[in-house]
């Protein structure tokens, strides 16, 4: 009895909630037939500003489908009309965006005010406005056609003016042209720079026509008269640890009488004061004919040698002259490039003769090395006279912050060079460096030298120049001197201040303008040709240009 009565409960539950979702179902339907009575059937109210197109919300959607029921072409006039509003909007806003940037483009912005107009005159004209926008009735569809083709061509010259325009707006595109005109710059300055230090070397590394001469009149000299110039024996004087001894190599006849004549100008004892000069063996014979011309004033001594009168200098003794020998068995017979003309210079035995200075000269104690491209403005005899606190080498240091330091010279990823030397150590300068001959003996200097050539031998310790092996040499046995001793820089820097240069007692041409080429430094040249000997005739005659 009781299962029954509760059967009976369970059933008219189940029924009540089946009548309420019958109801709400019902409900939802006369809702939603509701809305579409409403929506396709209501009329809504027009207006004259109708032809503004109204593009957002309820309004659109009950424009657009007044349109489809009323006649198809009408959704086609609005979408075209709306095209127009768009592009007059966007030729506006780059007009507005120029007058504020100030921009010096009056023709571009008159074109923009014309381009604007041009779309705001076509909706305008009254074929269209009478035909599109006013009519209730059916649209003529070869006016909408016109009207189509009139759009669409000033849509067109709208985009090509706004692509042309718009890298002056748009700052992606200004930096990114501006990053490819840089880049295209570098490129250019890098390949003028590369130019432009090959022609520089080239310059320096040839032989000027008027040096071409002098040598080539000199030695017409001394063929002409042989009597005249025959070789004197050597002189006490050449041997005496007493007096004041310079060595100089070079080939270059002028350079070396400039050198010697500024050193004997400017000494206090000229006659207490001997030269060493050393050439090849194609230019000592022009050389010795200059001097036996215009022997020395003062009383100074100056012997002429050439290289090949040092029997010890050969191949089997000296690894540089074996690596040169290996250098031009290996380089092709065409080979003019700018890595082989710093190679030549690099392997120049002349530029090397500096490390045999003791053997060259074993009775002396101490010797002042001079390149030929300085000019001597003081007495020098003080350069003797300082302590060089038994260290053999005495040079003025050029390194100023990490510039000009060992490790700018030389190859520090190689273990060797790693393990031996500190990469900050301070580089010193060629060109005036006054030695220790006995400190140098003591030190073995030149078989260090030899024992780092040799390793050398497929430049992987360093790559050009003396000053590498130099600096290796004579490591930790240098002693710096001050600077007014040596002034450095006239053959490439134009902003050597003049009161540097006139406290200077030796200044330096290094560089490729070197004093005596065309391409010299102009502010610097006189200081270097008022000790040429001018009155020599054969420097008249090779028109020096000096």
């Amino acid at each position: 009895m009781a299962v029954a009565t509760r059967g009976s409960r369970g059933g008219s539950t189940f029924r009540g909630l089946f009548s309420f979702r019958i109801f709400i179902s019902a409900m939802f339907s006369l809702l939603f037939i509701a809305t579409l009575s409403v929506l396709f059937t209501s009329n809504p109210s027009t207006s004259n500003d109708e032809s503004d197109l109204p593009t957002t919300g309820n309004a659109y959607v009950q424009r657009t489908f007044l349109a489809l029921k009323s006649d198809p072409l009408r959704t086609r006039v609005d979408l075209i009309h709306q095209q127009a509003k768009d592009h007059i909007a966007l030729v506006n806003a780059y007009g507005a965006y120029a007058r504020k940037l100030k921009l010096d483009i009056s023709k571009q912005l008159k074109t923009f005010d014309e381009l604007a107009r041009n779309f705001s005159d076509i909706a305008l004209k009254p074929v269209y406005q009478k035909s599109l926008f006013e009519s209730d009735g059916p649209i003529d569809e070869d006016v909408l056609k016109q009207f189509e083709k009139e759009v669409k061509e000033r849509v067109k010259i709208a985009r090509l003016i706004i692509v042309e325009a718009k890298e002056n707006y748009d700052n992606q595109l200004k930096i990114q042209k501006l990053k490819d005109t840089i880049f295209a710059v570098h490129e250019s300055l890098a390949k003028a720079k590369k130019n432009g230090a090959l022609a520089s070397l080239i310059s320096a590394r040839s032989i000027p026509k008027s040096l071409h001469c002098l040598a080539m009149r000199l030695m017409g000299e001394k063929i002409s008269n042989p009597e005249k110039y025959r070789d004197e024996g050597p002189k006490p004087e050449f041997e005496d640890p007493a007096l004041y001894h310079y060595a100089i190599f070079s080939d270059n006849v002028i350079a070396v009488s400039v050198v010697v004549r500024s050193v004997v100008k400017n000494a206090e004892e000229p006659w207490k004061h001997v030269f060493h000069v050393v050439a090849n063996r194609m230019n000592v014979g022009a050389m010795k004919v200059w001097f036996k011309m215009r022997p020395i004033e003062g009383g100074a001594f100056l012997e002429v040698k050439a290289v090949e009168e040092f029997a010890f200098l050969n191949s089997s003794y000296v690894p540089i002259l074996r690596q040169l020998e290996s250098e031009k068995m290996n380089q092709p017979e065409n080979g003019t490039n700018d890595a082989n003309m710093k190679n030549a210079k690099s392997l120049s035995m002349m530029d090397h003769l500096r490390f045999y200075l003791p053997d060259m000269y074993p009775k002396l104690y101490k010797i002042l090395l001079l390149d030929e491209d300085v000019v001597v403005q003081k007495d020098l005899t003080g350069l003797w006279k300082i302590d060089l606190d038994g260290k053999v080498n005495g040079a003025v240091e050029i390194c100023f912050g990490s510039f000009h330091r060992y490790a700018h010279y030389m190859n520090f990823s190689h273990p060797l060079i790693k393990e031996k030397f500190n990469p900050k150590a301070c580089a010193w300068a060629y060109g005036m460096n006054i030695f220790n001959l006995d400190a140098w003996r003591r030190e073995k200097c030149t078989d260090n030298y030899q024992y780092w050539q040799n390793l050398n031998e497929d430049q992987t310790l360093w790559k050009a120049g003396p000053l590498p092996p130099g600096l290796i040499t004579f490591y930790s046995t240098t002693k710096s001197l001050d600077k007014s001793w040596h002034v450095l820089g006239l053959g490439y820097n134009p902003s050597i201040s003049m009161d540097e240069i006139n406290n200077a007692a030796v200044i330096h041409y290094n560089g490729n303008m070197k004093p005596w080429l065309d391409i010299a430094l102009n502010q610097y040249k006189n200081l270097w040709t008022k000790y040429v000997d001018n009155d020599m005739e054969f420097v008249q005659m090779c028109n020096f240009g000096l």
